[in-house]
C-alpha cells in the first residue's frame, strides 16, 4: 500500500482531534515550545506538514513556517487553517522534495519518518534535510523505539492500545524490520469493525545516528519526550535532535 493511498481524503477529514489525542494541549504545547526555542527566530521546514497540526501553532507564535506534504488531501485540510501565504507547502516526498531555503531548522514528528520503508529512503530523508538548513542548522526527529521486547518467540502482533470502541495492534516483520499498525474501531450497535492500517520501517536510536552521520550531522541531544526527560533503556520514544557543523 503505498503512502499516497493511506493519507487519503477521509483519513485527512478523519485526521484533526482538536483538544485530545496527538492535539490535547499537553502534548502538543510542550512540542511547539521545544521546536520554538530551537528555531531560535530563524525559518522552520517541517517534513510531512500533514493537516498543520504542529506547523500552524508554530506559525502563531511568530515563526516562518514552510512544509512538505505528499497527500493533496492532507494539503487541502490544512488549507482550511492557513493559507499558502501563511504557510507553503510543496507537494512532494520529503526525501526529495525541496522547498527554497535556507533553513534554521528541520523537523519530523510524530514517527513520521518510519513511513518510509527502505532504510535508502531514510537516510535520502536524513540528506534532504541537510541540503534544506543553513550551517549549524538543526534536523529534529520525534520516534517511537520498537517495542520488541513484547514480542515472544513465535508471535508476530503486540496489542498497543485498547480502550472502548478501539483497538490497536502492530505486527512485525523482524528480518526486514517491517511493521504495520493495524487500527479496529468500532461504532454503533453493530459487530462490524472499520479497519484502517498503515505500514513502518522500525529504525533503532543508533540506525538513526548513523543516518544522521552519512549525512553530515552530529547527534546534539537525545530526550525521552519534548520537555527533556532522559532518555533510558525503558523509554519508549525519543526526541532526538541533530545539528549541522558551522
Amino acid at each position: 500500500m503505498r503512502q499516497d493511498e493511506i493519507w487519503d481524503t477521509e483519513t485527512a477529514q478523519e485526521y484533526d482531534t482538536p483538544g485530545t489525542g496527538m492535539f490535547a494541549p499537553e502534548v502538543l504545547g510542550p512540542t511547539v515550545d521545544r521546536l520554538a526555542g530551537l528555531a531560535g527566530g530563524g525559518r522552520a521546514l517541517e517534513f510531512a506538514i500533514g493537516t498543520g497540526r504542529v506547523a500552524v501553532p508554530l506559525a502563531e507564535r511568530g515563526v516562518a513556517v514552510s512544509g512538505i506534504e505528499l497527500s493533496r488531501p492532507m494539503i487541502e485540510r490544512l488549507r482550511t487553517k492557513a493559507d499558502a501565504a501563511a504557510i507553503p507547502v510543496v507537494e512532494g516526498d520529503m526525501a526529495t522534495a525541496t522547498v527554497p531555503g535556507p533553513f534554521q531548522l528541520v523537523y519530523l514528528v510524530y514517527n513520521t519518518i518510519s513511513n518510509l520503508l527502505t532504510q535508502d529512503e531514510q537516510v535520502e530523508c536524513f540528506r534532504n534535510a541537510a541540503r534544506h538548513l543553513s550551517p549549524g542548522g538543526r534536523f529534529v526527529v520525534e520516534l517511537g523505539v520498537p517495542d520488541l521486547r513484547r514480542l515472544p518467540p513465535g508471535q508476530e502482533a503486540v496489542v498497543f492500545g485498547s480502550e472502548d470502541g478501539y483497538i490497536g495492534l502492530d505486527t512485525y516483520d523482524v528480518l526486514r524490520q517491517r511493521m504495520v499498525s493495524h487500527h479496529f474501531r468500532f461504532g454503533g450497535t453493530g459487530t462490524r469493525a472499520r479497519v484502517g492500517r498503515s505500514p513502518h520501517r522500525y529504525i533503532w536510536p543508533a540506525e538513526l545516528d548513523l543516518m544522521g552521520r552519512l549525512a553530515g550531522f552530529e547527534l546534539e541531544s537525545r530526550h525521552a519526550d519534548w520537555e527533556g526527560a532522559p532518555f533510558t533503556a525503558e523509554s519508549g520514544s525519543h526526541v532526538s535532535v541533530y545539528r549541522l557543523p558551522r
